[in-house]
């Protein structure tokens, strides 16, 4: 089959200089890649002129939403992109990775931004910072779409999650994306795409596919566009260094492969849980895609004392592993992608046995493959270097295949330096019961790691596990693991904006953010604010309410009714010399008596309370003093109307303040109410 390209709003099949790319279970010629006469100045162009500009109009809710859509439907469609994924030589667990996780990973974007960013085109980030003495001149920071286009070059071992995982936050933050998968597995990523450009839920030009070489594409960003790279560091330095990135200062955003490690802690004995969940995550880490995953264990570090039973123990482990064709039943570990693939990772053991003693598998091993070709399968491959101290090799070559190498450490401090030879990582993991030993180990490791996992007995039943990255968490790592970061939550989203300082007056920044700002100038309006649907009401629309003078009655009821008898409100005697010298009210009382005061009794448009965020209690409320509180609408959030919804509603955020009679204030915090809303 042609795996075509989609640019400028068409599918593109090249004009010619076509790439063969074969089965790496048959050796059959499965796939025709061709990129060449493709414009790649108008690729770049049609992304910011139609896509961009369409991505930009939409909030990131109605962002957030269509990547739900996308997501439910490739969910959908998921057994055609299974039955093209086996052809790489992927077993149907590698290609649940690949597929349901990427298309899981896209999910999970698109409920955070629900939940966590507001319904707007921007996004404000942290508070309110004073810059002068009485208020009047405050800065904050906002992020806002960069009117560019993100390119994403991707490496071969996850075609499909490797793509979501980058687009997902990139169109989130309104920018388009030009995906470029690497040939290899190209035609698992196009399988995909077809479905996503037909299924028409992302604007026109939102999403680009180039299947082949990317031409002079660089040549055609500049400072508004961000380039993400997956691959090998030699590939990646070679084009951070494109004289167009440098010149403009283009982010670079950097994922390479890495010698990741993990360590068996000293504590641990051979009868212990966590040995064999050692064991278990090193072979696990060594046969999941062959080997061929950037998070993969390359340099398994256990106690000297131990390292031959590790060895036994992991030996008898591999022994277990079938080699074959994923769709027959007992195989369980796949080809490489190709044998170019194969080749590359006999090449790298041949290096690292100049140095490193062969325990199990290798180069010239016999192995038998079920009812597929060999010449693209390898065997997993245990190498041990007893002086990891003094050898570089093992820190400085990776073969990017089932292939790891023990070492043998003396001490916590030799386990830590031997971990940070490595010069950077993706990932590191340590295995131990003891938290002392783990504390030592992660504190002291973990500024050569983008990601530590530790695993024992009580998390190993729900872990994840040593090699998988997740959308909360950041994945990228220092030095050799490329120095660049993605996923991370929303960090990944605000990768793909620009954040920019604004100053002014509080009443300027409040109409710039569409949030309410403390000094702000506040309306107010005879009709309660209770008693508005969600579009009726402004930002900054205000009620000041009554004024309650607090008694010891009403001390005395509320400690009752909650329980509270701490001393500070009841012990006249001990409170005398204490940090408030009087009696004082419960700061719930407050937050109760507050309600109170500003809630319309009334059936209205108010559904329900949401919730309550960023709880101050500033001053002490004491008998006789009189209370009053400020009502204001800070902020409103847009909620999409779902099939069993009865109504469309919103949140509204209000800022509490409440004062005592000498205007000082006492309590602070936010509350959210549902409200239901009309323009639906």
């Amino acid at each position: 089959m042609k795996t075509s390209s989609y640019v400028y709003g068409q599918w593109f099949d090249g004009q010619g200089n076509t790439v063969e790319v074969k089965s790496s279970l048959t050796g059959e010629v499965i796939s025709l890649v061709d990129s060449s006469g493709m414009d790649f100045s108008e690729v770049v162009g049609y992304a910011k002129r139609v896509g961009g500009k369409k991505l930009r109009e939409m909030t990131v809710h109605e962002r957030a939403e269509a990547l739900k859509a996308l997501g439910l439907y490739l969910l959908e469609n998921k057994a055609k992109y299974y039955q093209v994924s086996h052809q790489s030589g992927a077993t149907k667990a590698d290609s649940w990775v690949d597929i349901e996780g990427g298309i899981g990973t896209m999910l999970s974007y698109s409920s955070l931004a629900r939940r966590e960013l507001p319904n707007e085109t921007f996004i404000v980030e942290g508070d309110i910072e004073v810059l002068s003495k009485h208020g009047s001149f405050v800065g904050q920071h906002i992020l806002t779409s960069k009117p560019g286009v993100s390119v994403h070059i991707n490496a071969f071992n996850f075609p499909c999650w490797g793509m979501l995982e980058k687009i997902a936050p990139s169109l989130l933050a309104g920018v388009p994306v030009i995906v470029k998968p690497a040939t290899a597995t190209a035609y698992v990523t196009y399988a995909m795409v077809r479905d996503i450009i037909a299924s028409g839920l992302l604007p026109e030009g939102a999403l680009q596919l180039i299947s082949g070489r990317t031409g002079d594409l660089l040549e055609h960003l500049d400072e508004q566009d961000v380039v993400t790279f997956t691959g090998s560091a030699v590939t990646g330095q070679m084009l951070k260094g494109h004289p167009n990135i440098a010149a403009n200062n283009i982010p670079f955003n950097m994922e390479a492969d890495s010698l990741n490690c993990s360590i068996l802690g000293e504590s641990v004995e051979k009868d212990d849980p966590e040995f064999d969940l050692f064991i278990k995550e090193v072979v696990r880490e060594m046969t999941v895609k062959a080997g061929q995953k950037c998070t993969a264990i390359r340099r398994t570090i256990v106690p000297a004392s131990k390292i031959d039973m590790v060895q036994a123990a992991l030996i008898a482990r591999l022994e277990k592993v079938t080699l074959g064709d994923p769709s027959v039943e007992g195989v369980r570990m796949g080809s490489l992608v190709g044998t170019d693939q194969r080749e590359d990772v006999s090449q790298q053991v041949a290096k690292l046995l100049k140095t490193c003693d062969l325990v199990f598998g290798g180069n010239d091993a016999e192995f038998e493959v079920i009812s597929a070709k060999p010449d693209a399968f390898y065997p997993p491959t245990l190498l041990r270097c007893n002086t990891p101290l003094t050898d570089n090799s093992p820190h400085e070559i990776e073969a990017f295949g089932p292939v790891t190498t023990l070492m043998p450490y003396n001490s916590l401090e030799e386990a830590i330096a031997i971990a940070k030879l490595g010069k950077g990582s993706l990932v590191g993991s340590v295995i131990s019961y003891d938290n002392d030993e783990i504390k030592q180990l992660v504190l002291n490791a973990a500024s050569y790691h983008g990601r530590m996992l530790v695993l024992n007995r009580d998390c190993a039943k729900e872990s994840t596990g040593h090699g998988s990255p997740l959308a909360v968490l950041v994945h990228g790592g220092p030095g050799r693991a490329g120095g660049g970061e993605e996923l991370g939550g929303l960090r990944a989203i605000k990768h793909y904006m620009q954040r920019t300082a604004i100053q002014g007056s509080p009443t300027t920044l409040m109409a710039i953010t569409n949030e309410y700002v403390k000094g702000a100038q506040t309306v107010s309006f005879d009709k309660h604010p209770f008693r508005k649907y969600f579009d009726e009401l402004m930002i900054g629309e205000s009620l000041t309410t009554h004024r309650r003078t607090v008694t010891e009655a009403d001390i005395v009821n509320f400690g009752c009714l909650s329980g509270d008898h701490f001393y500070a409100h009841f012990d006249e005697t001990a409170v005398e010399d204490s940090f408030f010298g009087k009696r004082v009210a419960h700061g719930y009382f407050l937050i109760s008596a507050a309600a109170g005061m500003f809630v319309d009794p009334g059936k209205g448009p108010v559904i329900a309370n949401y919730g309550l965020e960023n709880l101050r209690f500033i001053e002490p409320v004491g008998i006789g003093d009189t209370i009053q509180v400020k009502l204001t609408a800070k902020r409103k959030i847009k909620k999409a109307k779902r099939p069993d919804d009865k109504t469309a509603t919103g949140v509204v955020v209000w800022n509490v303040e409440i004062y005592n009679q000498h205007e000082e204030m006492v309590a602070l915090y936010d509350i959210m109410t549902l409200v239901e809303r009309h323009d639906d």
